[in-house]
Parts: C-alpha cells; structure tokens; sequence
C-alpha cells in the first residue's frame, strides 16, 4: 500500500500531551538533577521534562509502520535502531525508469521560483532528458513576475512551451509542484485546486498546507491526487549536488515522500520517480502531517533558528571572557559549521567527543550537561507550537504583514547580517585559507551536540521515524545548510532560506540565546554538578548506531560551496 495518509491512528507512544507534567505521567523513569537547582516551578519544568529522557530509548521501541508497495522501483527494508524502515534508493541508473514512474503525466508544471523552484525544475529536466522522455516541465509564474527572467536564465521560455502563466500551467498540468511560499500557499490553495484537472496530481515539497488545511477544518479536493517529496535541504543544496554528482551516479540529497491522497493507484510511483528525477540518494516515507511538524520544528531548531540563537550566545560569552573576537568567531561559527559538521557528517557525533583530549572531554562534559534541558525546554515548547497549529498561523499573518494593511504600513523582514558579529565573520572569512574547517572547540561542540541530542529525544517522543529524526536533525543540517554557512556566515543562511524558515528563526532563536545564556552558562560557571546520566546517556543511546547506516546512504560527494558562489533567493536579488 501507500504511505498512510496524515488521517492514519497514530502509533505514537503518547499524543501532544497538554502539559509537560502530563508528558511525565506517561513514563516512569527519571533523571537527578544538579543539587544546585532551584526549588521553584522552574526545577518542577525540568524535573517533568527530565521524566521523558531519562534513559536512551530501547532499541525496537514502538515506531509508526511507513510500509509501501511500488510497481517501478526497488524497496529496500533497512534496520534503524531495532526498527526496520523501507526506503528506494537513487542514482541516474534508475532514470530509465522515470518514463514508466510517471506514467500518464504528459506536463509536470513546477509552479513558483523561489528556494525550491529552479532546482527542481532544473533537475526534473536534465533527469527526463537523460531518460529521453518527452513530458514537459513547465513553470508557471505570476503575470508580471521578474522570476521570468530568471527562469529564461535557466533555459525555460515561452517559446518553447516550458514557460508561462501560472493558472494556464495548472490547468495544463498533470503533475502541479506547487512551490511557492507557503504563505501565498494559505492565500491562493482555493484558486489553485479549482484550476486543476480531474485526476491530476498536487505535488507538495513541505506539509505546510495540510497544516493550514487542518488548522481551518477542511482537506484537499477528493478528485486529486496529493503526494509530497521534500529534499532534506534548501533548494541551491538539491541544485549543486546534483551537478556535483553527474559523474558519480547520482548525489543530490535525501527526500522524505508521502501519499497523502490517491485517487487512482499512481500516486506512490509518481512520487518515487520524483523523488529519483532530483537526485536523492535514498527516499525515506513519511505521512504529510509528520513532515511538516518534524520540518518546520526543525527549521526553527539545530537547522537554523537555534544554530543561530547558540553561536550569537557563545560569541558574546567568549568575547566577555576576554578572547579576541575574530577567534571567537572562528570558535562558534566556523567551528560548528566546519569541523564539527564534518565530523558528525563523516563519523557521526560520538567522534566529536573522541576526538577531544582529556581536559576537552570534561570540558564537553559540562557544556553539554548544562544546555541538553534547557535546549530541550525550547524545542518543546516549539514543537507543540507547530503541532497545535499556532506557529503556521503566525507564519501565514507575517506574510500578509509583507504589505499595506488597514491602513497600516507594511513590515517586510530585514536582514540579519549588521551586528558586530557578522561583520568579524566577513573579516574573518575574507582570509581564511582554503579548507580551513574552523577549531574544535569542546565548549562549543558540547552545546552543539547537546542541542542535537535534544531535538533527537523530542522527535522520537512524539512518534517520528529514525530516518526522519535523523534527515530532520542531523543530515541536512551538517550535509545542507551548514556548508552554505560555512561559505557566507549563518546570517547569510537565515536569509536566504524559505520564508517560513526565515520568519521561524527570527523567531525561535533570540528564545535559545536567552535560555542559554540565563541559565545554561549561569550552571556552568557556578560549577554545578555534571549530570552523569545524561553523559551515559549521550553514550549509549542507540541513535548513534542509526546515524551509521544512515551514513552509508549518504549523497556520494561532498556538497563544495565556494566563497563566491551566488547562493542568493532570486526574489531577493531582484529586489535588490
């Protein structure tokens, strides 16, 4: 069968727990913290929170079934801590494949050239090609729009068919990407599903719509199909790995899919040979619902919101301490963005710890025992706003505040990239010498990995699957965004993200700095007592043996971002 709907029972150990007191009450074990904490209702927070990770899952805990059944390509079951999981792997040696994949698609309309757009568009073509098959791949703008210029750029024009007026593109389309923000998503999904053909099929890259959808009570039309594969990166990431990996049988980077939708029995195929056409090395199922709260609570967690938020905090604390601020910022930002994403990328984040001395490893020991509650505070509270609904509303309200409104001006977001910070970043990088990948800080990597480890336990909490957990936390940020940052500074990155991206990490990541800063730095240098569990725990839990065969299924080339590379939105660059 297909991947179960987002309206599948959950097999989650618990459901959205109103409270975290209530979140404890549904397991029994318990972590000891520092003497030295307050006995207030901020201790009771944390001893309730404490209560749900207390000790590493189990290897084979209970996880939700992704099974699915596919006429064209190879299902392969892989075992992630206990759990087996299903997935098809890529390369170009499946292309001759897409034909059949697609069949009954005669125009795949990509609809919108935003961060996701021109890759994929750009890949569909060249893979379609390779399979010498004659399905069009069209885009459809706005009128007026200056993405057409852009659009041109790459090759796709009126005269050819392959470029034109959004509505006359999904009404010409059998497959419709809809790639747009998600916010004009919100605004324009009535006008959208009205112009599309019976028996098409809605292509989604994130979960946000059926969020919005639910949040308003309603779903998508009965007489579509609706399907999603949303790569485990921003678009230029999708794009320059793919070109990369012409000469290597692939590369591109990992994608989730989900069938949410079937109306004729092609939904799981198409999707697959979607997922293939970009390039992704291996395509992992999911359910639309679960990919867009392990997404957009992923965005505004370890993918940028709370990176940002830690390396803003850690800069400021080791300046305070006294140390020039260009090697701070080579100890924060290039660090976290160079050598300890490679590490965890190559090896995993065991070897971040390993490969410390002695005095690094206590040093580790302490950052990371002082910051795992209090990241793990943060990305809960998040992930239950992403979950009930309120934080896609507040992303749907900023980009109507992007315009004039009763009467009120509008309020755009600005950049990020001013503060003292960034310019040292500029300084700093203007003479780094090549394939300096920063130094391995033991303070920062113990943040770093603790910030990880947390958003691990919350995902697994609440129900997601190994391969999600891990894409969502671990591989597209080391594999993906980090390398973008480490190029042009995570200033740079956050602006140039999705528009849910963006909004959510202005957001989310002053909560993480302050967080940190007011308590996590307070315990440390207070020389508060290292919790030993939580050490053992980091040790022991069984993620890591996931993450290694994960590892293997990697994008077979490093993605290279050169300094110079022109990285930027196009909506940005045209609005400059």
């Amino acid at each position: 069968m297909a991947a179960p709907t987002s309206s599948a029972p959950s097999t989650r150990p618990f459901s959205h727990p109103k409270t975290l007191a209530a979140a404890a009450a549904t397991l029994s074990a318990s972590v000891a913290f520092p003497a030295t904490h307050p006995s207030c209702a901020l201790a009771t927070r944390r001893r309730a929170v404490a209560a749900m990770v207390a000790a590493p899952a189990k290897v084979g805990a209970a996880m939700p079934s992704l099974d699915f059944d596919t006429a064209v390509f190879n299902k392969e079951k892989v075992s992630l801590a206990g759990h087996e999981e299903y997935i098809v792997r890529g390369g170009r040696n499946l292309f001759p494949l897409l034909p059949e994949a697609f069949k009954g698609v005669k125009q795949i309309g990509v609809i919108g050239w935003g961060s996701q757009g021109p890759a994929q568009a750009q890949n569909l073509r060249d893979s379609l090609t390779e399979a010498k098959s004659d399905i069009v791949v069209k885009i459809g703008l706005r009128k007026g729009s200056k993405s057409f210029e852009e659009a041109r750029a790459a090759g796709f024009t009126e005269e050819n068919g392959t470029l034109g007026d959004i509505w006359e593109t999904v009404s010409g389309s059998d497959l419709v990407l809809l790639l747009i923000s998600d916010s004009a998503q919100a605004d324009n999904y009535e006008k959208i599903f009205s112009h599309m053909k019976p028996n098409s099929i809605l292509g989604l890259s994130h979960g946000f719509l059926l969020g919005h959808l639910q949040s308003a009570g309603l779903d998508f039309p009965k007489n579509i199909s609706v399907v999603a594969v949303c790569p485990k990166g921003m678009g230029p990431s999708v794009r320059r790995l793919y070109v990369q990996g012409k000469e290597v049988n692939g590369a591109g980077i990992n994608a989730s899919f989900a069938v949410h939708q079937d109306v004729d029995g092609r939904a799981t195929d198409v999707a697959l040979g979607w997922s293939v056409a970009l390039g992704s090395p291996f395509t992992f199922a999911t359910t639309l619902e679960q990919e867009y709260k392990s997404d957009i609570f992923g965005e505004r967690g370890i993918l940028l919101g709370a990176v940002h938020g830690i390396v803003e905090a850690l800069f400021r604390r080791y300046t305070e301490q006294g140390m020039d601020e260009e090697l701070a910022y080579k100890t924060t930002v290039e660090g976290i963005t160079g050598v300890i994403s490679k590490t965890i990328s190559k090896k995993g984040m065991l070897e971040v710890y390993n490969s410390l001395s002695e005095e690094g490893k206590k040093e580790f020991n302490k950052a990371y025992s002082a910051s795992f509650y209090p990241c793990m505070d943060i990305l809960y509270e998040c992930y239950e706003d992403v979950a009930s609904g309120s934080e896609i509303r507040s992303v749907v309200l900023a980009g109507r505040r992007f315009y004039d409104k009763e009467g009120l001006p509008a309020f755009p977001m600005g950049k990020i990239d001013q503060t003292r910070m960034w310019k040292v970043g500029e300084k700093v990088r203007s003479t780094r010498p090549q394939g300096d990948l920063g130094p391995l800080h033991p303070f920062t990597a113990g943040v770093y990995v603790a910030l990880m480890m947390a958003q691990i336990e919350v995902l697994r909490k609440k129900g997601h699957s190994y391969s999600e957990i891990i894409n969502e936390s671990m591989i597209e940020s080391v594999d993906s965004l980090n390398p973008f940052m480490h190029a042009s500074g995570v200033a740079f990155m956050v602006d140039n993200c999705s528009t849910t991206a963006r909004l959510g990490s202005r957001k989310w990541a002053p909560r993480f700095d302050y967080i940190l800063t007011q308590q996590a730095f307070v315990t440390v240098d207070k020389d508060a007592p290292i919790n030993q569990d939580l050490i053992s725990n980091f040790f022991s839990d069984p993620v890591h043996g996931a993450i290694k065969v994960c590892a293997e299924l990697r994008p077979t080339v490093d993605i290279s971002v050169t300094a110079d590379a022109d990285f930027v939105r196009p909506e940005l660059r045209q609005s400059a």
